[in-house]
C-alpha cells in the first residue's frame, strides 16, 4: 500500500443468539445502534465522512441497500454517500477493503465501514410450486375459474416453507451448506470430534475471562423498544465443558460427521463498525489511530472446502 491506512476507533453490538422466531432487533437497528455511539465520541460530525460502506450478507427486502439507509439514520445528511457489499461471511471485511481501496485512491478520506446481519430474521419462503400456483391464480378472471384453481392447492405439498436461511448457507454450485463443507475439511485434516468439543469449550472460556477482565469495551449495549437493555453477547457460555459439549448429536451428517450444535458457530444478530482515515485525515481532525492496516488479500478456492479461504488468503 503506498498511503497508511489508520484505524481510527471501533464499535459493535453485542451478538445475540438466534432463539426462537426473529430477534428484537432488524439489521439496520443493530447498525444504527453501534454507529451511532461510535460517531459521537468523534472531533467531527457524521457528515464529515467521505462514505459509509457496510457489508451485509442477508438483507430484508426492505432494507436492500442497507448502507444508505443506515448512513441516513445516523445523521450523515443526503451527500454522503452510503452503499452496500456482499461476501457472504466476509461481507464485513469487503466493507474495510472496500474502504482501504478508496482511501489509497484518493477518493475517500474518513470512512466507516463494517458488517450487520440479522440471521434470525431470514424469512420464510414459498416453493416454488406455491409461487406458480399463485401465478396461475391471478390469471383466473372467472369465479368459477377461481374455485376450480382453489380446490387444485394441495397444502401439504405446496404449503411447506422453504427455510430462507438454510437455502442462503448452502453454495448452489456442489450442493453443500456450511456445516457440511466444515465437515470436508474436519475428514481432510483429520480433526476429531473431541478435538472441537475442546476448542469450543475453550473459546467459550475465553470469551467469558475475557469479559470478566473487561476486554469487551467496544460493545455498545442494545435498547429494544419495550426499554428492554441487551449488554453482552448472549452466546457465551460460563458452565461450558467437555461432558455437556459431548452430549449434542452431529448436525450436518448425522451418521458420520463430528460438527453439533454445540461446538459450531451460532445463528447470531450483530452489527460491528471501525473508522477508517488517511493521514490527512487524522492530521485534520486531530485523530488518534489505535492502530494501521498494512495489506489485505483476498484467495478463491473449491466450494466444497470453503472454511480453507482465509488460510490461502
Amino acid at each position: 500500500m503506498n498511503k497508511t491506512i489508520y484505524v481510527v476507533d471501533g464499535a459493535r453490538t453485542p451478538f445475540l443468539k438466534a432463539q426462537k422466531g426473529p430477534g428484537p432487533f432488524a439489521a439496520s437497528d443493530l447498525a444504527t445502534q453501534a454507529g451511532r455511539a461510535l460517531l459521537l465520541r468523534q472531533p467531527f460530525l457524521p457528515s464529515d465522512l467521505d462514505e459509509v460502506i457496510l457489508g451485509c450478507a442477508a438483507p430484508s427486502p426492505d432494507e436492500t441497500n442497507i448502507g444508505r439507509m443506515v448512513a441516513l439514520r445516523l445523521g450523515c445528511g443526503k451527500k454522503v454517500p452510503g452503499w452496500t457489499v456482499m461476501r457472504n461471511c466476509a461481507s464485513g471485511m469487503q466493507a474495510i477493503d472496500s474502504a482501504i481501496a478508496n482511501i489509497q485512491l484518493g477518493r475517500s478520506q474518513l470512512v466507516l465501514a463494517g458488517g450487520v446481519d440479522a440471521l434470525s430474521r431470514a424469512p420464510l419462503l414459498y416453493s416454488e410450486a406455491m409461487v406458480r400456483w399463485f401465478a396461475g391464480m391471478m390469471g383466473m378472471r372467472t369465479l368459477g375459474q377461481k374455485v376450480g384453481h382453489f380446490l387444485k392447492l394441495r397444502p401439504a405439498a405446496l404449503l411447506t416453507p422453504v427455510i430462507g436461511l438454510m437455502k442462503g448457507l448452502t453454495d448452489p454450485v456442489v450442493g453443500l451448506l456450511m456445516g457440511q463443507t466444515a465437515e470436508n475439511l474436519a475428514w481432510k485434516f483429520g480433526i476429531s470430534r473431541q478435538q472441537m468439543d475442546e476448542f469450543a469449550v475453550r473459546s467459550h472460556q475465553r470469551a467469558f475471562a475475557a469479559r470478566q477482565a473487561g476486554h469487551l469495551e467496544e460493545i455498545v449495549p442494545l435498547v429494544d423498544g419495550d426499554g428492554k437493555v441487551y449488554a453482552e453477547d448472549d452466546g457465551v457460555r460460563p458452565d461450558a465443558d467437555l461432558a455437556g459439549m459431548a452430549k449434542p448429536k452431529p448436525f450436518f451428517d448425522k451418521k458420520y460427521g463430528n460438527i453439533t450444535a454445540a461446538n459450531s458457530s451460532q445463528i447470531t444478530d450483530g452489527a460491528a463498525w471501525v473508522l477508517l482515515a488517511s493521514e490527512e485525515a487524522v492530521e485534520k481532525w486531530g485523530l488518534k489511530p489505535i492502530g494501521k492496516i498494512v495489506d489485505s488479500q483476498w484467495s478463491g478456492l473449491e466450494p466444497e472446502q470453503m472454511g480453507l479461504g482465509p488460510v490461502h488468503a
